[in-house]
């Protein structure tokens, strides 16, 4: 007999989103029906959706979070002269309209376990520039709100949330996206809910929502038909095939929220008790969504998380590394004042040098997630 080749099992994606038959019949819809009058239905639909998930007066479809956070940057009038505070391990989306707008990025250190920005830091690193903070729910964790709003109120700083990763996290009792002035979502592929690429604003301002409108069609009123533009602007919209899959996603918001919580339960199962082993946190005042399943080993284990991640990829399981931190990438290479507020060996650095997110797709089922762990122990022993 012919010796067969060995079963190799394919390999575990680290994400993946939920669709169903109702994202493809409202996107065809859209197609079929959203031009002319009727052109911005689904996606004052959606922005509808959304907002009334949140609690929130106001919410505009965008191409993505950074546009978001571009326009919230804009709207609030922080420009040329001015510093922005905001974590130093997180995406470089979070903080790279800063320098659109013209103002210098401050990054501060995070907390060791939320892993997200350290209020003290940001009070330290306050000058007479600084005009904003920008606070990260990274990962489904949750900033400390309280302590963010005191010091935004007390210096009068405008406090952004990126909330691109935490979309069903709960802070207090209050949705994520609800604790700054303004909120930037992410709908990438990877994320809770996915219209592919695209992203939301929010915020109960309406005066700031009028300016955010307004920047986000290249400067002029809403509802102008003449295109009298009075400043030059973004072009920053969804369009409504986009804001159709959104719609079918919105309707089933809880289910995934609880799917994603269901699967970290599978991990924390399996992992929590492991001895020099962080996962992602869940302080008693917190619910966190969990977007990413994230574990992060001990020094003890001598790994970085660039070795772990290729010893799981031999074992067939796809990963993704913890964000760098800003201020050791070759893009701020040339501003290192940005990190003057970092201390010499910042919280921050641990994680960032060691996490990986693990497989934390929709598609995962228990016995996959079993694979994962036992594969992820086997590294570490």
């Amino acid at each position: 007999m012919v010796a067969q080749p060995p079963v190799i099992p394919p390999v575990v994606p680290v994400a993946g989103p939920s669709i169903t038959e109702r994202e493809g019949e409202l996107a065809r819809e859209a197609a079929m029906t959203a031009w002319g009058p009727g052109h911005y239905a689904f996606n004052a639909r959606f922005e509808a959706m959304f907002a009334g998930y949140l609690g929130l007066g106001h919410a505009a479809s965008l191409p993505h979070a950074t546009s978001a956070l571009h326009l919230a940057l804009a709207a609030g009038g922080v420009g040329p002269g001015a510093e922005v505070i905001g974590p130093d391990v997180t995406w470089i989306a979070s903080m790279a309209p800063v320098s659109y707008v013209g103002a210098s990025p401050v990054f501060v250190d995070i907390l060791p376990d939320t892993w997200c920005l350290d209020p003290a830091a940001v009070e330290a690193a306050i000058t007479p520039r600084t005009r904003a903070v920008i606070g990260v729910d990274l990962y489904g964790s949750m900033c400390d709100w309280t302590a963010l709003r005191d010091i935004a109120d007390r210096h009068g700083l405008l406090l952004i949330e990126d909330a691109a990763e935490a979309l069903g996290s709960t802070f207090e009792g209050r949705q994520a996206g609800t604790l700054g002035d303004v909120a930037a979502f992410s709908f990438h592929g990877s994320k809770t809910i996915t219209t592919g690429e695209g992203g939301m604003i929010v915020t109960d301002d309406p005066a700031l929502f009028a300016r955010i409108q307004k920047l986000r069609d290249h400067g002029r009123p809403p509802g102008d038909r003449f295109f009298q533009n009075d400043e030059v602007a973004f072009k920053y919209k969804m369009s409504a095939v986009q804001a159709a899959l959104g719609i079918a996603q919105m309707e089933r918001i809880d289910t995934l929220i609880a799917r994603k919580r269901q699967i970290f339960g599978w991990y924390r199962d399996r992992l929590a008790g492991v001895d020099g082993l962080a996962l992602n946190a869940e302080p008693q005042h917190v619910r966190n969504s969990y977007w990413m399943v994230t574990a992060v080993p001990d020094a003890r284990f001598g790994l970085d998380k660039f070795a772990l991640q290729a010893a799981l990829l031999e074992a067939g399981i796809d990963s993704r590394p913890f964000f760098s931190r800003l201020s050791t990438l070759a893009a701020y290479r040339d501003r290192p004042e940005a990190a003057r507020f970092l201390p010499e060996a910042p919280r921050g650095a641990h994680a960032a040098h060691r996490g990986v997110n693990l497989p934390s797709g929709y598609q995962l089922d228990e016995a996959t997630v079993d694979r994962v762990c036992t594969a992820l122990l086997s590294i570490l022993e």
